[in-house]
């Protein structure tokens, strides 16, 4: 029997499958013999109760439950793989509530693909128009430009130089964009390949801090590491990308820190890791943004964002760097108190 419910049913009908038959000769022999027999009918009942019971088995173990076996099987295949259940492994168990199982699975599975391909829809739509935005303010600043140099601009020496410096500057923005695109696109297809070697990480922050000191000071920001690293950390990782990644960050920090505030760096050793630490003091960020700080041209304010430069693709191609180099990012931030963002990476033996 597979289940408790099977055999009940089966019962029910060989017993009104019975009770009918035995009726039906009882009344057959009362018509012959004119008087009811009641050794005939109880042996009628036995043997239409035995023969229903073996014929109804039959059909529904024999045909109907093969074939919800072989529904069951193609349903099984539509879903994804997992490790196999060993809760059924000592008894039989039902098709039909393990058919109804899989298929409550498989519209869930159904139902969480078209969620995340209407996600997927609404990011893409979002996505097109942040890069119409991004590219349109370094177009119609060009086409001003020009437009007044056309004008009669260009024999103005107090205006011409001025306005073609201008238009290089966004033609600059624009070529840094495509670039940034490129290069996430390339990192998520997997057709830019890392370059890993074996470095001091220590030596690399140590001169990202210090090429980033002046833009820092203009912030009035002191950057510094959390202690000194007079000893070599070694990391195997592609280095021009990881310098990426330090300079993406910190220049982040910088940009959104408090005056006579302070970004600190660490290197902290774990197991076969290196966990980089980056913290400030600076304005945070708001719990409600978090989730989306690294995707492609999300950001948290948008008008400081602009007024600040960058493309909006900084840290979307951080992650994507950590990610490929199989590692992980994580950041934890309060409005007001500062932001933390740490990563890891492989250490080097």
């Amino acid at each position: 029997m597979r289940s408790l419910k099977t055999p009940i049913l089966i019962l029910i009908l060989s017993l009104v499958s019975a009770v009918l038959q035995t009726f039906f000769v009882t009344y057959i022999t009362y018509q012959i013999n004119e008087q009811f027999d009641l050794a005939v009918a109880l042996l009628s009942f036995f043997i239409s109760f035995i023969v229903s019971f073996f014929v109804i088995y039959y059909q529904i173990h024999q045909v109907t439950f093969k074939k919800i076996d072989k529904l069951y099987l193609l349903v099984k295949e539509q879903q994804p793989k997992e490790i196999p259940n060993t809760e059924f492994q000592l008894e039989e168990v039902d098709s039909i509530a393990r058919l109804e199982e899989e298929i409550k699975k498989l519209a869930q599975e159904r139902n969480r693909e078209i969620d995340q391909y209407k996600n997927l829809d609404s990011y893409r739509k979002e996505f097109l128009g942040n890069v119409s935005h991004e590219l349109k303010t370094p177009v119609f600043n060009i086409q001003g430009y020009l437009s007044t140099l056309i004008d009669g601009g260009i024999f103005d020496p107090t205006v011409n130089m001025e306005y073609l410096k201008r238009a290089d500057k966004s033609v600059d923005r624009m070529i840094q964009i495509i670039d940034d695109l490129e290069t996430i696109s390339q990192l998520e297809i997997g057709t830019l390949e890392l370059e890993q070697d074996t470095y001091d990480v220590a030596q690399q922050m140590r001169e990202v801090l210090e090429s980033l000191e002046f833009q820092a000071s203009k912030q009035r920001i002191r950057l510094q590491p959390a202690k000194k690293y007079d000893k070599p950390i070694y990391v195997k990782a592609d280095k021009f990308r990881i310098r990426q990644v330090f300079v993406n960050l910190i220049t982040n920090s910088i940009k959104y820190g408090k005056p006579n505030g302070k970004t600190i760096v660490s290197l902290n050793l774990f197991e076969d890791q290196v966990i980089v630490e980056i913290r400030d003091n600076g304005i945070g960020i708001s719990e409600k943004h978090l989730p989306r700080l690294f995707e492609r041209f999300y950001r948290v304010d948008k008008g400081r964002s602009r007024e600040q430069g960058g493309t909006g693709l900084g840290l979307a191609i951080v992650k994507h760097i950590i990610e490929a180099h199989q590692e992980t990012i994580d950041v934890e931030s309060k409005i007001n108190e500062g932001t933390t963002i740490s990563f890891t990476l492989k250490r080097a033996n």
